[in-house]
């Protein structure tokens, strides 16, 4: 794992408006860390690949190439004040590279670490905070050790990449090894599952020194995509406690500016294990929007532009649903009779099958009301 002293990380002095932000991906969050930024007088460049991307579309101008490209990473450092990325699979070194003519907030052990499963559970262990059991395999032989200290089921991740279940092989019983080729098993982890009662997640924002977190939502996935995100999750005083503390020793091992996202299994006996951390807004996260009194996109641009830090308040109970590729005509014609939806679209090109392509936000007293009533709207039936 790499060690945080070798880190191009560190806070800024207080940028000015009129100064400018690089944005390292061009996606949904980039687009509205964007708008975020807009809004505080920053101006934005963006690198990304696909010309007019989400970002682009809101920015101030586009370095238009792939984000492995270190010439155009060091054009984007040129042309900006400060850099950050709002997806983890950037090139480190690539930034690395750069880190003595731009400042890069979030540094990049923040992405190392998050890159890379197995830096990623031995980073959450070491400071103290429970995940599900797991072990590191890089053979077959290895994986049916790991097996037999683990048990079925059990679920097969690749070390690096992967999404949104994509670089994952559950494995219920010995017959699943079948799907494995024994002569090709990448670098891996082997995660036991765990009984829970249910996803949760929760964002920590930060200045380098300074933290604050958001309230504790309550995650339905669907296809192992996040469907709705329900806020704030219904769970007690001491569960909520201990779920905070540990979202503020993370950030602090980081010494993290910036936002960072924390996946959590909520147990049937209210104790709470850490599934996976993204160093970036997340998805969980959209519903800050509309329902708090600052939002996980004003916190991030405030943690590596080095604005002080609000504690964020939830100003409505909320949901958030998202509206992949299939929604989209119908959540779009559903505009017209729903006043109370806040529909977000996130300007991609092609709606594609179970691409996110934009969410909706609805308050009100009663979240879960409000999830029960979006999926009687029948927009969202193939997830039934």
């Amino acid at each position: 794992m790499p060690s945080l002293s070798e880190s191009t990380h560190g806070a800024v002095s207080q940028l000015m408006p009129g100064s400018v932000i690089g944005i390292v991906g061009g996606g949904q969050l980039g687009r509205m860390m964007a708008l975020s930024a807009k809004y505080m007088g920053f101006r934005i460049g963006v690198l990304d690949p696909t010309p007019d991307c989400p970002t682009a579309q809101v920015a101030d101008f586009q370095v238009t190439a792939e984000y492995d490209d270190r010439d155009a990473i060091a054009e984007l450092a040129r042309r900006s004040d400060v850099l950050t990325y709002e997806f983890e699979n950037v090139d480190a070194d690539a930034l690395d590279l750069v880190a003595d003519e731009v400042a890069i907030p979030q540094g990049t052990d923040l992405l190392r670490v998050t890159q890379d499963r197995i830096h990623e559970k031995t980073f959450i262990n070491e400071h103290g905070i429970g995940t599900a059991p797991w072990r590191a395999v890089s053979s077959y032989a290895g994986l049916t050790a790991a097996l037999d200290e683990i048990g079925y089921p059990a679920v097969l991740k690749t070390d690096t990449g992967g999404y949104d279940g994509h670089g994952q092989l559950v494995l219920h019983s010995a017959d699943d090894l079948t799907h494995v080729d024994p002569s090709d098993v990448p670098p891996s982890i082997l995660e036991g599952f765990v009984d829970f009662a249910y996803e949760a997640s929760i964002l920590v924002s930060g200045d380098g020194k300074n933290y604050v977190t958001f309230p504790i939502v309550r995650n339905i996935h669907k296809n192992n995509i996040l469907h709705v995100t329900i806020a704030p999750a219904e769970m007690s005083d001491e569960t909520a406690q201990v779920a905070t503390d540990l979202a503020l020793r993370l950030a602090d091992g980081f010494k993290l500016a910036g936002t960072l996202a924390i996946e959590l299994f909520v147990l049937r006996d209210g104790s709470v294990l850490v599934n996976e951390l993204a160093p970036r807004p997340h998805n969980s996260g959209h519903y800050t929007i509309e329902a708090c009194s600052i939002d996980q996109f004003d916190a991030h641009i405030r943690g590596i532009t080095g604005w002080p830090l609000p504690q964020p308040k939830l100003l409505s109970p909320a949901i958030m649903v998202n509206v992949l590729g299939q929604h989209v005509e119908a959540a779009r014609a559903a505009i017209a009779t729903h006043p109370t939806w806040n529909f977000h679209d996130y300007g991609k090109a092609d709606a594609k099958h179970n691409r996110k392509m934009g969410h909706i936000t609805v308050l009100g007293a009663d979240p879960v009301a409000l999830a029960a009533e979006a999926d009687a709207s029948g927009i969202w039936d193939d997830l039934k």
